[in-house]
This record gives C-alpha cells, structure tokens and sequence, in this order.
C-alpha cells in the first residue's frame, strides 16, 4: 500500500491533549490522542482488536486475547488485557523495556463515522519527559493512527518497509514534525515550560527521523 497523504493535514487530524495524573500514589502523565475515523464503529472495533487485522496496519500479534489475558506485540510491548467492553472499548497494560504503563482505547459513534480515543497514562520519568515529553510515546501513537486510517479507507494492508522508508521521506519529516509539535503545546498547555516543550519536541523529531546507520 503506497502511502499517499498530505503529511501536515493528516497530523491535523488528530487532536491531542496531556494531563497531569496518578496512580497508586505516584505520579502519571497522560497522553490522549483523538481522531474520527469514517467507517462504522464495529468495523474500526475490528481493526483494532482482530490479530488477523492488526499486523495490517500495526503489528503482529501473539496471546490469548480475551479479558485476563496476556498478549504480545511483535518487537514491541506486551501486557494484560484488563478489561474489553466490545464494540465500545478496551484496556491493557503496555510493559515494554522494563516498564509499565496503561492504555484504554474508546469507540464512540460521531457523525457519519467514528471517534477513537486514545488514552496512554505512564509513571513520571523526569529526565525522559524533559528530554523528549508526550511526543516519545505520542508521535508513535500518530503514526499507527495514520495507519489505521489508511487501512480503514483501503483495507490494504501497510508494508513496514514501506513505512520505515516513508518516516524519513520529506513528507514523513513533515508528519513528525507536525505532530511533535502540537505534543509540545498540548505539554505546554499542561503546564511545562513552553521553550522546554518546544525542545523536547525538536528531540523528538530528531529521534523518529534519523535513518538507521547501515
């Protein structure tokens, strides 16, 4: 499937925020993506919980998918499925290098289509946050909503090379880039420091863009 997109308009398309929380005592950071999708909430439910669709537009998957249990993502993370309310929404716990955080994805109808929020809450690493803030985690949520998009309006399925060669095309630079720095104002607007944000986002793209050495 080749990618065919206007890079800025579609980073648009996703509305983002960051909020301030916690969990069991210790600080959180949360990230929420936002974007309506027009397909039927049943067919993007699919698309997202099917291991037969998912390696479609994300990633292959592995486990037992069903509330209680565990699931793995290949080369990425892992976890529990916590709860699964089909067509309407899911949670799992996401533990990749070491680590634990949560993500509920929610299916709302909206107009003729459909809203999928994406909610991605994690323990506070400060020296991390400073240096990168939401858009580590947030960019690549983007890009596999980009994907779905794609998926959902074609039913072709995406190729990962594909892909990895478009994320440091001119129009992949331009999609990062938007969409880093809108992570930099939904941070700001959080709280942090503006200039700061403004960096870390720099540090973002950088760090999505940068072709592997050979």
């Amino acid at each position: 499937m080749s990618i065919t997109i206007d890079p800025v308009a579609t980073a648009g398309l996703v509305a983002r925020e960051v909020r301030s929380g916690e969990r069991g005592g210790e600080p959180t950071r949360i990230t929420v993506a936002r974007r309506t999708y027009a397909a039927e909430r049943d067919d993007v439910w699919d698309a997202v919980t099917s291991a037969e669709r998912l390696p479609r537009w994300f990633l292959p998957v592995d486990g037992d998918l069903a509330p209680g249990g565990r699931y793995q993502l290949e080369g990425n993370a892992g976890g529990t499925i916590e709860r699964c309310e089909a067509p309407e929404s899911f949670s799992v716990t996401w533990e990749f290098g070491g680590g634990t955080s949560w993500v509920t994805v929610t299916l709302r109808p909206h107009d003729a289509g459909t809203l999928l929020e994406l909610v991605h809450e994690s323990p506070v690493q400060p020296e991390f946050w400073e240096q990168y803030g939401p858009g580590a985690g947030g960019v690549g949520w983007d890009l596999a909503l980009m994907g779905l998009g794609l998926h959902l309006a074609t039913g072709a399925a995406g190729d990962p090379r594909e892909a990895d060669a478009w994320s440091v095309s001119p129009d992949g630079v331009a999609f990062v880039r938007a969409a880093a720095t809108a992570w930099g104002e939904a941070a700001a607007a959080d709280g942090d420091d503006p200039e700061s944000a403004r960096a870390a986002a720099e540090r973002t793209v950088a760090f999505y863009t940068t072709a592997p050495e050979a």
